[in-house]
């Protein structure tokens, strides 16, 4: 992610930098965060940035457990990452490549 890009929202870039750290593995990071987003916005910030990372999470799992394949303009664009990352190799990869 790119914490200076504008994405339209007062606080954009706390957003995207919560953002990352949530997904990334280090706590500091994270903590640092979360504090400066709770002074910029409140802490109801907080929690409202962590309920839609969450589920976004969420979503991605049901998508994938339900089997819905990735859409053929995004494998294609996605081609060298899922390798570089090995996500081919999932087994519910499998429910993008049978609707190929």
């Amino acid at each position: 992610m790119r914490p200076e890009q504008d994405i339209g929202v007062p606080h954009g870039n706390l957003l995207l930098t919560f953002a990352e750290a949530v997904i990334g593995t280090d706590r500091a990071s994270l903590d640092a965060a979360r504090a400066t987003l709770a002074e910029a916005l409140g802490p109801a910030a907080i929690s409202g940035a962590s309920a839609i990372a969450g589920n976004f999470t969420k979503n991605d799992r049901v998508a994938n457990a339900l089997g819905i394949p990735v859409d053929p303009p995004v494998l294609k664009g996605t081609e060298d990452l899922r390798e570089q990352l090995g996500l081919n190799d999932y087994a519910s990869a499998q429910n993008t490549f049978r609707h190929m």
